[in-house]
């Protein structure tokens, strides 16, 4: 079953794209939580944490390095920002398809509230 995530990387639904490579795709959330809040993506289709492997390694290294360079495009790398995952159904992930949230342009707390 195709997820959106994944009709996105095929350009069949639109997104408002800030960040594409030949691995990852990043984009702005459609209901977004906090001012800034992008998910970044891998292409390759992951649906939850628990089944990345081994191999993955650079590919959720990537992701990380992408979410830098967005929060300093973006100019909240200097306050802060939050980089999220969910897994599964008890962890808030609604489409199984690994994702990163970046979330900023707000102060957060911790616990969340």
């Amino acid at each position: 079953m195709s997820t959106i995530f994944k009709k996105i990387i095929d350009k069949k639904i639109d997104a408002d794209i800030v960040y594409e490579n030949d691995n990852i795709l990043a984009f702005k959330d459609v209901n977004p939580i906090s001012p800034i809040h992008i998910l970044i993506i891998p292409k390759k289709e992951i649906p939850t944490l628990n089944d990345i492997a081994v191999s993955d390694k650079e590919l959720l290294g990537e992701m990380f390095i992408i979410a830098q360079k967005i929060a300093k495009k973006l100019n909240i790398n200097k306050n802060g920002y939050r980089v999220v995952f969910n897994c599964n159904k008890d962890g808030g992930q609604t489409v199984h398809h690994i994702h990163m949230h970046l979330l900023g342009g707000r102060s957060f707390s911790w616990p969340p509230g």
